[in-house]
């Protein structure tokens, strides 16, 4: 396993010092970068003392590093996963050749623009998000917004070091772009309309990032499968991080809700809509073994709004099931010791939305979409206070109740 190398200028585990060119290249673009983070990146606390993780190593144990740094001082670098010996190109018109090393001149303006597309997208993040920690619900979400902040840093700078690595000097020229366009600005916006978008309340950063983060693991997952070998090892390692920017998501989104249903002590009915196509998984060639499993691995957040919003324990389990005609279905009622219920549908093999519904007396909650609420009744939007936080590690307190 490669080492993470802290002492140096610029940290990384590509051996960066024995390319003298390429380290004089980035040495001249990272004061560019701490002046652009000083401009766009978080308004106000560029000067306070700030509980962030590093990576200490590549694996899945990596994320292990904790402190309080200014964020000007945060140690931005270079991590790629370790190289897999004789990996092969395993889709495509080369497939079984060796992947590539160097970018193929075929390739090099299609891989060019995916990197610069995928590198406009990090700081693009930070500058919609930068005045969200003056309004934040609390410390625990502050210290998540700023993770989630240096951690976009870091992937602008992996982008970077490929530009600067494999492109010569339009990579150079590219890199240099990254910083000169501002999200939402008339004359140099952003490449991608949505990060074009302010994003100026909480409501909208968990969104942001429950699904435009979703949206944005399955983009580095395909690059992550790439033919150019150092893209797809840049791609491997920043899926660790995209990681934890979907789960600030989610949990922000859990704790609205069930603040708000809480609130009520009628009994509830929660019901789920769910849909299982397997036709079309063996008709996109998947594994028999993922085909098996699908249900698991496509309804599971689904099935979790149960125990999100069913409080108590779940006494019984009562299933019917029609596969003798179409269209095939699945349908369970689950009943909770507080006398909540639960009633979850599936059909198969055919179309049908995903829905959550909440019925709770009078009020009617509905996700449909999932990323969408609506009600029967005036929602109005509310802000959690965790004052306690003050007085422990973000988030401490909150967990040991």
């Amino acid at each position: 396993m490669s080492e993470l190398n802290y002492q140096e200028r610029i940290p990384n585990n590509v051996d960066l010092n024995n390319d003298l060119s390429l380290q004089r290249a980035l040495e001249h673009w990272q004061p560019k970068f701490k002046n652009w983070w000083q401009e766009m990146g978080p308004n106000g606390f560029q000067s306070s003392d700030v509980y962030l993780r590093t990576a200490v190593s590549v694996d899945s144990a990596g994320w292990a590093s904790y402190g309080k740094v200014k964020m000007p001082d945060y140690r931005w670098g270079i991590f790629l996963n370790d190289k897999v010996e004789n990996r092969k190109i395993h889709f495509g018109d080369n497939i079984g050749k060796p992947v590539w090393q160097q970018v193929p001149g075929d390739y090099r303006s299609i891989l060019r623009r995916l990197i610069v597309t995928q590198g406009d997208t990090e700081p693009a993040s930070v500058e919609q998000q930068r005045n969200l920690g003056k309004t934040c619900p609390s410390l625990f979400d502050l210290r998540n917004l700023f993770q989630v902040n240096v951690e976009e840093g870091r992937h602008l700078w992996a982008m970077v070091y490929l530009l600067h690595a494999y492109f010569g000097r339009d990579g150079r020229e590219e890199a240099e772009a990254l910083l000169e366009r501002y999200s939402g600005d008339q004359d140099n916006p952003r490449i991608l309309g949505t990060f074009n978008e302010p994003i100026t309340d909480w409501v909208s950063f968990f969104m942001f990032t429950y699904f435009t983060d979703r949206d944005g693991k399955y983009q580095l997952k395909s690059l992550a499968e790439s033919s150019f070998d150092p893209l797809a090892r840049t791609c491997q390692f920043m899926l660790t991080e995209e990681a934890h920017h979907m789960q600030v998501g989610e949990t922000g989104i859990t704790r609205m809700i069930q603040k708000t249903i809480l609130k009520n002590k009628n009994k509830r009915t929660i019901i789920i809509n769910d849909q299982e196509n397997l036709l079309d998984q063996k008709k996109n060639n998947f594994p028999q073994k993922v085909i098996n499993n699908f249900m698991y691995a496509n309804s599971i957040h689904l099935i979790d709004y149960f125990n999100i919003f069913c409080r108590g324990k779940l006494k019984k389990i009562k299933t019917f099931n029609s596969f003798n005609k179409k269209p095939y279905f699945v349908q369970s009622i689950l009943n909770f010791s507080s006398g909540d219920r639960g009633i979850y549908s599936a059909i198969y093999n055919n179309q049908s939305p995903w829905y959550v519904s909440v019925f709770v007396g009078k009020k009617i909650y509905i996700l449909k979409p999932l990323e969408k609420l609506t009600s029967n009744f005036k929602l109005t939007k509310k802000s959690i206070n965790f004052s306690d936080d003050k007085n422990f590690k973000p988030g401490f307190r909150l967990q040991a109740k």
